[in-house]
């Protein structure tokens, strides 16, 4: 199965609305739910999202094995039906990486995420190796996540685009503001950039005017009508529509996240509880969040999204 998209369709239809990484649900005994994966990626591509990452860091790529990543994104290529373009995780080592490119593409994936490397730090030179690697061995456009041991600059990134014409997005996860304007002033219109920081919204707007017209929304997992009016404001420049969305229900959300570590993950999880899609739990190393927290995390939903807290009910 092969998409119908080429790595510029998918970088232009990534850059003009939001973008999200559904979770990966797990039953009970923390095998993957497909079943609950298919209700959730229809009721998501019900909204006028631009892109779902299956298998992504909201979807606990870290925790599942290559083999369930092929398989989540295989169900997520079936379930969406080319309604919404479908990227699909890649990361680990090298080696690991292409093979995790090469079984997205054959499940039909549109594009693919690449990750950093597994826990290992490196020069610009073995970066740009590894990135090259996994780039020539797929025909799909990758998108490069920029964070943590991972942070190409931009005259390595400027050498790879030369070379590799299905190198189409740059993902920020570092928020570093000079590094960011040092790649967009560089590259400009060559790559789609995507706000990746968590809680993208707290930088939307800033980023905005640094050419990053897009972010991945973690909340519009479980409150999908927020997330695109708040995402609506940002790209018609808002600030008090901005600001109040901030005040209303971002901020409180990233309060309870900061409680502990991990949580970035788990109180996404959380909110599709709170809402009727219960989509199971963390994997370990993970942890849940609290039934005190998913109390106060449900009364903040029910604030801003009545209608589908009340569906949870």
């Amino acid at each position: 199965m092969a998409t119908a998209l080429s790595p510029v369709d998918v970088a232009q239809r990534l850059g003009a609305g939001l973008l999200s990484f559904p979770v990966t649900p797990f039953t009970a005994d923390f095998a993957f739910d497909e079943a609950q994966y298919r209700s959730n990626m229809d009721w998501l591509c019900g909204y006028d999202v631009a892109g779902l990452f299956a298998a992504g860091g909201t979807g606990e790529f870290f925790s599942l094995t290559p083999a369930e990543v092929a398989r989540v994104v295989g169900v997520a290529v079936a379930e969406t039906k080319g309604r919404v373009p479908v990227l699909a995780g890649a990361g680990y080592g090298t080696a690991i990486a292409c093979e995790m490119a090469r079984s997205a593409e054959k499940a039909g994936a549109d594009g693919l995420l690449l990750l950093p490397p597994y826990l290992v730090g490196s020069e610009q030179d073995g970066l740009s190796a590894h990135i090259e690697a996994v780039c020539r061995s797929t025909g799909l456009g990758v998108i490069v996540y920029n964070r943590d041991n991972a942070v190409i600059g931009p005259d390595a990134l400027a050498r790879l685009c030369e070379r590799l014409p299905n190198l189409v997005g740059y993902k920020d996860g570092i928020g570093d503001i000079e590094l960011m304007t040092r790649v967009y002033s560089r590259l400009g219109d060559r790559l789609t950039y995507i706000g990746g920081l968590p809680t993208a919204e707290t930088f939307a707007l800033p980023y905005l005017e640094m050419g990053v017209t897009t972010y991945s929304s973690a909340v519009f997992n479980f409150v999908p009508g927020f997330a695109l009016d708040f995402y609506a404001a940002v790209r018609r420049r808002d600030r008090e529509a901005v600001a109040q969305g901030l005040r209303d229900f971002i901020l409180p959300l990233i309060e309870i996240r900061n409680r502990r570590k991990g949580y970035a993950v788990s109180i996404i999880k959380a909110g599709m509880r709170a809402v009727g899609r219960d989509s199971g739990p963390v994997r370990s190393p993970l942890t849940d969040l609290t039934a005190a927290e998913q109390a106060e995390l449900a009364a903040l939903v029910a604030r801003i999204a009545p209608a589908q807290a009340l569906a949870a009910e």
